[in-house]
């Protein structure tokens, strides 16, 4: 049977991904001068409120030495790592590095080109599929349309983890939270970076620009949409509300953000990703 391998983008941890069949490595993050795997050391809620009191979070990919442990465990089976988006983190390069130091593995790592809720989804899939008795090949030609037409939107709550990012200009990021817009982020092209898909005048008001951005994808019962948040039920419940009335057919699906990105998008951030099923 082929083993799937991820990380924790996926917003499962180590111990709740192999109930479930699978394998995880953790994400780490470093605050107020210790560093932690998210998951295993740390949780959301304690992060989000240490980051309250005024420290400033940084994160970093799982160690190549975590991942070639998962690779060692799994050797003598097909193994397919797939890996949240290249460009965003390190994570997919830590995922080829093991497998190339691992001798003897029969190891694929695939380039998710997502994050999150959509990478979520792509490794339960390929989790049920690999159970069914698929094939590697068999796999990736059921996962590769989700990764082709996945689209993510970040709407961040602090204008100061863009301003750090180096995505929003000192002057725009200051006069923004003086004004309390909301910028509306996106990924590139190729997915390797967040930019600007426009700036609005309150959370209410960039819901509704992802969802004029996301309507020529005619969203319906073949697709999901997360609302993902760095602690904020209740933007999340109001972006739900919105994206549900405006895709009716579609399932939408809530969940919490991890420490590490918590860390990317900032406390209280709400994230809007598609993936189809």
């Amino acid at each position: 049977m082929v083993s799937i391998v991820s990380d924790t983008s996926t917003l499962y941890s180590p111990a709740e991904a192999k109930a479930e069949g699978f394998r995880v490595s953790p994400l780490s993050v470093t605050i107020a001068g210790e560093t932690y795997k998210e998951y295993v050391d740390m949780d959301s809620a304690r992060f989000v409120s240490i980051i309250k009191q005024g420290n400033i979070p940084t994160s970093s990919q799982p160690s190549v030495g975590d991942v070639s442990a998962v690779y060692e465990e799994l050797k003598g089976e097909p193994i397919l790592n797939i890996a949240m988006a290249d460009g965003l983190s390190g994570t997919y390069q830590s995922a080829v590095t093991a497998a190339n130091l691992c001798e003897g593995a029969d190891i694929q790592v695939v380039n998710s080109r997502t994050l999150c809720g959509p990478h979520r989804y792509m490794v339960e899939t390929a989790v049920a599929l690999a159970k069914q008795g698929l094939s590697r090949e068999a796999i990736m030609e059921r996962i590769q349309p989700m990764i082709d037409t996945s689209k993510s939107y970040l709407l961040p709550s602090d204008f100061v983890y863009l301003r750090r990012g180096g995505r929003l200009s000192p002057l725009v990021s200051y006069v923004g939270q003086l004004a309390k817009l909301v910028p509306v982020m996106t990924l590139t092209e190729d997915c390797k970076q967040l930019t600007s898909a426009g700036i609005k005048r309150g959370f209410k008001q960039a819901v509704e620009q992802v969802i004029k951005l996301l309507q020529p994808d005619n969203l319906d019962s073949k697709w999901r949409i997360y609302i993902s948040h760095a602690e904020n039920t209740t933007l999340a419940e109001q972006a739900r509300e919105l994206v549900s009335k405006a895709f009716p057919d579609a399932e939408v699906q809530v969940v919490k953000l991890s420490c590490a990105f918590c860390t990317q998008g900032g406390p209280d951030c709400v994230a809007i990703q598609t993936v189809l099923l």
